[in-house]
């Protein structure tokens, strides 16, 4: 039986509007200061993860649920891997931008998942904002507006504070504003639309592709607000705020000063982001700190968690 937390070697990509924060937040040896993305429990073929420690050392997140579905609590490899875990340091405004739902994927790109995201901001600047939404009632109504350009009509922006948790239905326009880290939860799918990007050009001049008929196809209508209901409980030294519970994933941020022991009904996906502590499973002890991240397999039956920290903690919306 797996009886030991799987920890994850991030991956890192480089994009146009990344920066350095990666390295000084978290201490990762990032490859250089555009670095956007640490892709940190990801079994997607774009970027899966290394596992660093026990008997899956060497082998990627991805070969594990394909080789090993019982450390997940399946019992066959049919299927992918469902979420994916970023951290995103938006040095720049990232472009406005748009992903599809489960349906549009399969039948037009083939591909297993849609897009729902939801974000944890772990900093920003003050006075930082992101685009949420727009203003158009129509389809038309939208396209009328990208082609005149009248982008400030257009999309809706909000403030954001460090803290903060937004949820992203698959459908929604949004972009990440300048100064903003988010600890990103997502269904595991690197299909994005993009809509506007600021006409910027990339280290050659060339403008990055555009994909104006796809994010009309899949945008909703007018735009739709969600107000998830963050539920907390504490359990001995453990705060559990439940951020979001939809058919995708459930999101929790824990903040624990102190000792917890828990039951393990699913396999988890741990982010820690801020402090440090140990984990502890049967006779073995995890020493973990801020920019660590780990799967608790569902072979584990008993969990003991001390110290001072901040984890964000999802479990597949399947199980």
């Amino acid at each position: 039986m797996y009886n030991e937390p799987i920890f994850l070697k991030p991956v890192f990509q480089e994009r146009i509007w990344g920066g350095d924060k990666l390295q000084t937040l978290f201490g990762y040896d990032i490859p250089n200061n555009k670095t956007g993305e640490a892709w940190v429990i990801s079994a997607h073929p774009n970027g899966p993860s290394e596992i660093v420690n026990g008997p899956l050392q060497g082998k990627d997140l991805a070969q594990a649920w394909k080789e090993h579905p019982e450390i997940f609590g399946e019992t066959s490899s049919e299927g992918d891997f469902p979420l994916l875990v970023k951290i995103l340091d938006a040095n720049k405004d990232l472009s406005v931008q748009v992903h599809p739902n489960d349906t549009y994927a399969r039948e037009v790109e083939g591909e297993s998942y849609g897009k729902t995201e939801c974000w944890y901001v772990l900093d920003c600047e003050e006075g930082a904002e992101i685009v949420f939404g727009h203003h158009a009632q129509s389809a038309e109504e939208f396209r009328r507006m990208v082609d005149s350009g009248r982008w400030d009509k257009l999309l809706r922006r909000v403030k954001v504070q460090k803290g903060d948790f937004i949820y992203v239905p698959s459908g929604t326009i949004h972009a990440i504003g300048k100064g903003i880290v988010i600890l990103e939860t997502q269904q595991s799918s690197d299909i994005t639309y993009r809509v506007y990007d600021y006409d910027r050009t990339d280290a050659i001049g060339n403008k990055r592709e555009l994909h104006i008929d796809s994010a009309i196809d899949v945008t909703t209508y007018p735009h739709k607000e969600v107000n998830s209901q963050h539920v907390e409980k504490v359990i001995n030294d453990l705060a559990s705020t439940q951020l979001v519970d939809d058919k995708y994933f459930s999101v929790y941020h824990w903040k624990l000063d102190g000792e917890v022991s828990r039951k393990l009904k699913s396999f988890l996906l741990v982010s820690v982001i801020n402090g440090k502590g140990k984990v502890m499973v049967e006779e073995r002890t995890f020493p973990v700190q801020a920019g660590d991240h780990f799967v608790l397999p569902s072979t584990i039956e008993d969990y003991h968690v001390e110290g001072g920290m901040e984890l964000v903690v999802s479990v597949p919306g399947m199980y």
